[in-house]
This record gives C-alpha cells, sequence and structure tokens, in this order.
C-alpha cells in the first residue's frame, strides 16, 4: 500500500485568496507529533495527508504553522454545511452553559425537534419514523436487524436473505461489513453472513452490465428465490467511484422489491444533507426507499447517525430495545439542528447541484486530456471521483493516485487519501459552501498537478 512520506520537502510557495503553503511539507515542526502517534496509536488511524489539523473554517482547513489549504474532504463528507460554523458551535455551547450533556435516552426537548425535522425530510412524514444513534455503521446494522425483523414475523426464517452490492462499502462493524461488497475487508470473518449475497453494482465502468437482468441472474445463480429476500441495501451512491446506478435500473429495482415485499434500505449516510445536489440522493432515482441510513453530513460535526423508516417496520420493537448509549446525545442534536438550519437557509442544496454543473465537466476536461490513465470520472453535485489505471486498462494504479493527491496537497488543495477498490480513486467531496471561485481555483490546482504527474 502506497503511503505519504513524512520526509519534508521543499514545496513551491503558495499565496492566493483561499490557499498558503509557506513551510516544507509536512511541517519540521509537526514531525514530534506524528513520531508520538507512531509509538502510541495503532496504525490503522494513520493514512492521510500528513497535516496537522488546527483550526476548520467553510471550506478551509489549517495548521498553525500559516498553511491553509481549500478542502475538498469534509472530513470524510462530514462538514456539509461547513467547518467551524458559529451557528453550530454556539448551539453546541448553549449547552455546555446549561449544562446538559448526556442522557442516554431520556428525553430533552430538542430530540423531539430533530425527529420531528427528519421525519419532514422523509418520502412520506405521515408514514415513517427516525431512531437516533451515533455513527453510520450503527445505523446501517439497525437497518439490517429491522428488515430481517420484519421479514421474520410476517413470513418466517425462510425469509433471511440480506442482498447488496459488489464494491460496497457499509461501514466496519460486523454486520455492516457483512453486507460490505469488498473482499478484502472482510478477511476477518469466518463462517458467518452466509445469507449475506452480494451481486454486481451496475457502475458501467468496472462492470459494464448495466441492466437489471444482471440482477435477477445473479440471485439465480445463488440460488436464493425472491420469497427468500428479507431485504435490498445499496449506497445511494457507492463511495469507491462515486459510482451511480443507472435511473432503470433503480426504477426496476424498486419494483422488484415492491411485487415481493422485500425492504429497501438505502445507505444516505454520504449522500444525505445535499451532498449531491438532492437532499436526500435516492431523489435522484424517483424511489421511495423503506428505510433511510443517515450519518455523517446530519451533524456537520459531532458523531450522529438515524434510521428513517417506514412506520410498520420502525415500530416492531418495544422501548428500550433498539437504543444506543449516546441516542440523541444532547450535543450533537444540537449540533444537527443548526446544521439542517444552515443547509436550508443557505440554500447549500441548489449550491451543490449549482457548482456540480461545473466541477463535473471539468474533471471530465481534465479526464480526457489523460484517457489511457484517468480511467473514469463521476459525480453528482459535490461529490465526485476520478479513477486512476495503469496505462490503457482498468486495473486500478492506487501509486499514481496518490502521487497526483499528494501533489495536490503540496499546494493546498486537500482531499483524503484515495479511495476504491484498490486505492485508485481521487475522491472529490468539498463543504456545500465553498463558492464558485475557490471550486474553479481548486480544479486548476487538480489539472495544475495531473499535468505535473502525468504530462512528464
Amino acid at each position: 500500500m502506497a503511503k505519504y512520506s513524512l520526509e519534508p520537502v521543499e514545496v513551491p510557495k503558495v499565496k492566493t485568496k483561499y490557499r498558503s503553503i509557506q513551510t516544507k511539507l509536512p511541517v519540521p515542526q509537526s514531525l514530534q507529533i506524528f513520531k508520538t502517534l507512531i509509538a502510541s496509536e495503532s496504525p490503522s488511524m494513520m493514512g492521510q495527508p500528513p497535516l496537522v489539523w488546527n483550526k476548520a473554517e467553510g471550506f478551509q482547513v489549517s495548521d498553525r504553522w500559516g498553511n491553509t489549504w481549500i478542502d475538498w474532504s469534509s472530513g470524510v463528507l462530514i462538514s456539509n454545511a461547513g467547518h467551524g460554523r458559529k451557528e453550530i458551535r454556539e448551539a453546541i455551547q448553549k449547552l455546555l452553559h446549561q449544562p446538559l450533556l448526556a442522557t442516554y435516552v431520556f428525553v430533552h426537548e430538542k430530540r423531539a425537534e430533530l425527529t420531528k425535522a427528519l421525519q419532514a425530510f422523509s418520502p412520506d412524514p405521515s408514514n415513517y419514523h427516525v431512531s437516533l444513534f451515533t455513527t453510520g455503521s450503527e445505523a446501517i446494522e439497525n437497518c439490517i436487524k429491522l428488515a430481517r425483523t420484519y421479514a421474520l414475523e410476517k413470513y418466517g426464517p425462510q425469509r433471511k436473505y440480506v442482498v447488496s452490492f459488489k464494491n460496497a462499502f457499509h461501514g466496519r462493524t460486523l454486520g455492516a461489513q457483512l453486507a460490505g461488497g469488498m473482499d478484502k475487508l472482510k478477511k476477518w470473518i469466518v463462517d458467518e453472513g452466509k445469507t449475506f449475497i452480494q451481486v454486481p453494482f451496475p457502475d458501467g465502468f468496472k462492470n459494464e452490465d448495466t441492466s437489471f437482468e444482471l440482477f435477477l441472474k445473479s440471485i439465480v445463480d445463488e440460488r436464493i428465490k425472491p420469497d427468500e429476500i428479507a431485504g435490498v441495501i445499496t449506497e445511494t451512491y457507492q463511495g469507491v467511484g462515486p459510482d451511480f446506478l443507472p435511473y432503470q435500473y433503480a426504477q426496476k429495482l424498486e419494483k422488484f422489491c415492491q411485487k415481493h415485499d422485500i425492504v429497501t434500505i438505502f445507505d444516505e449516510v454520504q449522500a444525505g444533507f445535499g451532498r449531491t445536489g438532492k437532499m436526500f440522493g435516492y431523489e435522484h432515482y424517483d424511489v421511495t426507499p423503506d428505510l433511510i441510513a443517515c450519518g455523517k453530513g446530519i451533524t456537520s460535526s459531532l458523531p450522529l447517525s438515524a434510521v428513517i423508516g417506514r412506520k410498520d417496520i420502525m415500530d416492531l420493537y418495544a422501548p428500550g430495545s433498539i437504543t444506543s448509549t449516546h441516542s440523541g446525545s444532547p450535543l450533537s442534536v444540537a449540533a444537527a439542528l443548526a446544521s439542517l438550519e444552515i443547509i436550508q437557509r443557505e440554500n447549500l442544496v441548489e449550491n451543490a447541484r449549482r457548482l456540480g454543473e461545473i466541477l463535473i465537466p471539468e474533471l471530465k476536461r481534465i479526464k480526457n486530456k489523460y484517457p489511457h490513465i484517468l480511467g473514469c470520472v463521476q459525480g453528482k453535485g459535490l461529490v465526485a471521483g476520478i479513477q486512476v489505471v495503469k496505462k490503457g486498462t482498468k486495473e486500478p494504479n492506487p501509486d499514481m493516485a496518490l502521487k497526483i493527491n499528494e501533489k495536490c496537497f503540496h499546494k493546498g488543495l486537500l482531499m483524503f487519501a484515495p479511495v476504491g477498490v484498490g486505492g485508485e480513486c481521487i475522491k472529490i467531496s468539498p463543504p456545500l459552501v465553498i463558492n464558485e471561485e475557490a471550486l474553479r481555483e481548486a480544479i486548476s490546482v487538480l489539472e495544475e498537478a495531473c499535468d505535473e504527474v502525468l504530462g512528464g
């Protein structure tokens, strides 16, 4: 696996309206912090570009040595309403002074405000309920639990299979990884998950067959009948790309599930709250999920997740039986309410849609300069990805992807480490508050980096 170097190197000085690079990178004074982490922390926590965050505001991230980056990471698609928003900080501070820090699932006033607000975003507020959790993985686990319980109670134990997609990522806990579609992440799982089945995802690049007939053929090949399927789970877009379902495929999938009373689960942990130019990504497909898993951008800051789902599914469990220690934590709930208010007041969903119409064509233009290496560009709104491949193939090229990513880092454009099936995808996901001027500047930085790395 390719890694960022911790050896400080001279990089050209940068000073623009939105970027400032004034030191070697990584900053020599920061190395002791990295040494402490290497000595005290599991290496699984490392792997991102080697800077030490000191301040993050809006769409910019700064260290304490005079360097500022345009952020194309949003943390990891968290800060939809922008980093460090005053309104979110003030909402949290109000509770700190109240004081009210932790409540388990004892009721506090803001929790009712948030569940009502999330219910209002559902496909049918009169028919959907909300449960609050802490992480996206936890939301996914509970979606699986609810879908299985609905199927078991209504049809019996023969309806046991959960169908998901190859290359999917739903989280790092056991159930979430069983539903995930990357075998390399599941090597630790032994003799479990035989009722979790993955079928090819119709991304059009890694898998060129985008027909729904492939879905039907795949479950036949697995010797599974429709009346044995409890639920189908898909990311609204696969994070490894991002890769989106074709519209007609999504339509046919919904009709198939409705015909056989199979619970549809849409994983909106990355896609929700404006990221794709819709409040929720599934809206691009004109479908109605039975269960919606939310996280990340829900607060633009603190840990919180949610499941929004049909009442007849959500209400299967008795009081106290689907909870979490920090379900509805007062601080996280306050942050979520403030973040949602910002997203709506500042029309950030529309901003994502509008800027996506600039971003995606520009990325495709850059791809067309190096079509044998930049293999595929996908995106909607303010999420996009460029898949870097070995020349003339579709084989992932993680080393080249890292070189481009690192070159951007040296120029004042920050992304998280390349993702994808083989670490080949340069993922782009700025906070939704980014403006057109800064977006165009960031695109020019990416193009410069590609020219320097690929054009030599």
